[in-house]
Order: C-alpha cells, then structure tokens, then sequence
C-alpha cells in the first residue's frame, strides 16, 4: 500500500525541481488553448461546415442550407458553438470519474501523460479537417476538449504533492503565467504564418490545418517534461479502495461518498460556489470580447488579434504580480481585489466610444493583469481546502462544475443582447457574476475550512 507523495516530506531542492518541472504542464497545453481553441477552430470549423451546407459560396456572404446532424437541421453558424456545448457537457460528466480514478492510481503521471497525448493527437488530427469534411472536426474538438479537461484534473491534482502550503500561491501562479508565455508564443508565431501565407506558397485553409497542428505537436511535446519529471510522484491509498471493485468500480464508490461527505466541508463548498460564478464571470468577458469589440465598437479582425496577443503577454506579468501579492495579504484578499478591477474593466467597457483603439488596448492591459492572477490563485486556494487524499476527486468536480456551468454567462450575455438589442447592455449584465462571486468568497472562512480539512495552516492566509 503506497502512501502519496506530499510535499512536506520532500527536501526542498526536490520540491523546487518537482515545481520546475510542474509548470511545463501549463506551458504545454496553453498551445491548444490560445492557437486552436480560442482563435483558429471556430472560424474554420464555421467555414468547412459552409462549404459542405452551400459549396461555391461567396466569402461573407449567408449560407441559407442546413446541415443535418443526427438528423436534426443545424446551421453551419451555429456548428461550432453547438459542439463546444456538447463537448463541455461530456467533459463535465466525464471529469467526475476521473479524480476519483487519479487518486488511486499509483503513478499518477501516466494519467496525465496518457490523457495530454491522447488530446494531442486529435488536435493534431485537426491538419486533416478539410473540404466539406466537417464531421471529423466535431469529432476531434470533443476529443480534445475532454482529454484537456482530464489532464487537467490530474495536473492541479499534483500541486499538493510539490508545493507546501505557503507555496501553493507562488507555484500556481507561475504555473498560469508560464502557460500564458507559451501560448502567446506559438499563437504570435502562427499568426506571422497566417498573415505571410501567401509568401510561401499557401493557401490560407492550409495555413490555418498547419496552425492547428503546430498546436497539438507543441502540447505534445512538450508534455514529455512534467511526465519524465515527475515520475516519482505516487498516489495515495490513504483511503483504501475495494479491491473486489477495481480501481474504477471502487473510484465510483469513493466519488459517491465525496458528494456525502461534501456537507463536512460547508467552506469548500461556498468557495465553490463563489468560484463557479466569478470563472464564468471572466469566461464569458474573455469569449465575448472579440464580439463586442467588432459588433459594437467596430474594430477590425487584426485590432483583435493584436488584443488577443497582448492580453497573452500581459497576463504573463498578471499572474506572476498576483503570486506576489498573495504572498504578503492572502490569496483570499488579493483574489477580491482582483474582482473589483474586473468589475471595473467591464464598467469600463461599458462607456467605451466607438473606434478608440488606444483606450481599448489599455483595457487589454488591464484584462491581462488581473485574468491570470484570478485563476491561478483560486486553484491554488481551494487546494488548501481539500481533505488530504482527496485532491483528484475535489479537483474533478472543480473542472467540472466550471465546466458544467460555464455557460450561464454566454447565456445570459446572448438572452440580454436578443431582449435589449445591445451589446453594452450585455457585457454591464456580467457585473452580476463577480458581485456575487465576490460577495460568497467574503463570506468563506477560509481559515475554518482549512481546519475543517484537517490541513497545515499557510503563514498566511
């Protein structure tokens, strides 16, 4: 019976070359994120699924043909975020199982690696969605969204086994940032393609298949440093397993007793709940932007994609300044002061004049800062209130309920803009998510629940 690798255990040059190698992670599958999931594959999904609904037809203009999927009528504009939808509802119910599977298994790494290269390949695989050949494309998105997903349970699962409680915020913060350096990265490297295809000989349909693959090799890759580095993690057993069910039939048992056992842990909870409103707040901000900035404020696809960039590199800067902060007022205080900026930002975007592309660049700036900080430190919060050798189950309903709820604010931007008929009024709606995500994070003891969790109190909290 192997008890889990803990970080306190461990010497601290051990667990600074564990975090080293940690971060890599982040660094690895950032790549997909950015190239592929939030620039490239809507668009082109979007054009493939066009070609194959209306061939022949005109750049820009409507394609009146409905595709038929699983006999329904879908519009091709309406392909894309449809199978976003499907795939973040499979991987919501998907990720339930998994942390209760990568706490038991006893070299949790091989999960991570197996699920990272797994969605690799299929964004990989994305080179070959061509012509009218749309279907694959579903096919590949759902894939890789739900092995990203998967990963990434496994991945922040690990930050108890490197980073003691007072590194907690420092190592996740460097996590974020690093993933937003590599994916500002290669997506600044793809868009120099896109925008030179022509030079060399391309075709701006080939140029994009080879952006996408770009993305599932990088994540590929350099997914082989935090899987050989940190090989000699174990997972626990320290709740012992029937080995009449095997590992998954004894995870599913686990899993049902963590729902029961959730109502011991009120202050976990109410952070997840608090989490789960002020994430969709900042997702919906972050995949609404382009709409609102070309629809309302009449900026051009480059303005955007030089956003997008400088959001990137910004919230590199973002998420190493928030680790800091943490350090010296508390992950909780700083994680509230970065809601009030959001609120601000989207104050802010609200009064925007049309075509002042300087004052929206500012509001990038201001974006990047506090996006990553936010995010990082909230994983790395909720990692103070997970019982011990429970950090895969408690992390896998933390991926899945955002996840599973990440689209209320897509719901409520699109429900306002179609009763009110203005964008500005949409993005002021998403106030609501970080007041009252602010409001339930004020109210979460955090000090009770790490006490409730049986866990090390931080020096500072």
């Amino acid at each position: 019976m192997t008890e889990a690798t803990i970080a306190h255990d461990l010497p601290a040059g051990e667990r600074s070359r564990l975090q080293r190698r940690w971060y890599w992670y982040d660094w690895a599958n950032s790549a997909y994120v950015t190239t592929t999931a939030t620039v490239l594959i809507s668009p082109y999904l979007t054009a493939v699924a066009k070609e194959a609904a209306c061939p022949g037809l005109a750049e820009g203009a409507q394609c009146s043909t409905n595709l038929s999927v699983l006999g329904l009528p879908i519009s091709p504009g309406s392909l894309a975020p449809y199978t976003i939808t499907v795939a973040t509802i499979l991987s919501a119910i998907t990720l339930i199982f998994v942390g209760a599977i990568a706490d038991r298994s006893p070299r949790p790494t091989r999960l991570l690696g197996g699920f990272a290269w797994a969605g690799s390949i299929a964004a990989a695989s994305m080179f070959f969605v061509q012509g009218t050949n749309w279907q694959l494309g579903v096919l590949l998105i759902i894939i890789a969204n739900i092995c990203l997903g998967a990963s990434l349970v496994v991945y922040d699962s690990l930050l108890v086994r490197i980073a003691g409680p007072d590194e907690r915020d420092r190592v996740s913060s460097r996590g974020w940032a690093f993933g937003y350096l590599g994916g500002g990265i290669l997506l600044a490297l793809n868009l120099v393609l896109l925008s030179a295809y022509d030079s060399l000989g391309l075709t701006r349909g080939q140029a994009v298949r080879v952006s996408l693959l770009s993305a599932g090799v990088w994540w590929a890759v350099f997914t082989l440093i935090p899987y050989l580095g940190l090989r000699s993690l174990h997972g626990t057993r320290a709740k012992p397993v029937d080995v009449r069910a095997g590992v998954v039939g004894g995870s599913l048992r686990q899993l049902a007793d963590t729902f029961r056992e959730m109502r011991h842990y009120p202050n976990t909870l109410l952070f997840l709940v608090a989490y789960l409103f002020f994430n969709d707040g900042i997702q919906t901000v972050i995949s609404s932007a382009s709409l609102y900035g070309q629809e309302e404020l009449g900026f051009g696809e480059s303005q955007l994609i030089t956003t997008v960039l400088l959001v990137q590199f910004v919230a590199f800067g973002g998420a190493l300044l928030f680790g800091r902060l943490a350090a010296r007022l508390g992950a909780k205080r700083v994680i509230l002061g970065g809601l009030v900026l959001w609120t601000v930002v989207v104050i802010i975007a609200f009064f925007m004049p049309e075509q002042q592309f300087g004052l929206w660049l500012v509001l990038g700036v201001g974006i990047g800062i506090v996006l990553g900080g936010t995010q990082a430190l909230a994983r790395s919060l909720f990692s103070q209130l997970i019982p011990r050798g429970r950090e895969g189950e408690f992390f896998s309903l933390y991926q899945a309920m955002e996840r599973g709820t990440s689209w209320f604010g897509a719901l409520i931007f699109g429900l306002v803009y179609q009763l009110a008929g203005s964008y500005r009024l949409s993005i002021i709606a998403l106030v609501l998510f970080f007041v009252v995500g602010g409001v339930l994070l004020a109210r979460c003891d955090i000090r009770e629940g790490i006490r409730q969790a049986g866990n090390p109190m931080p020096s500072v909290v």
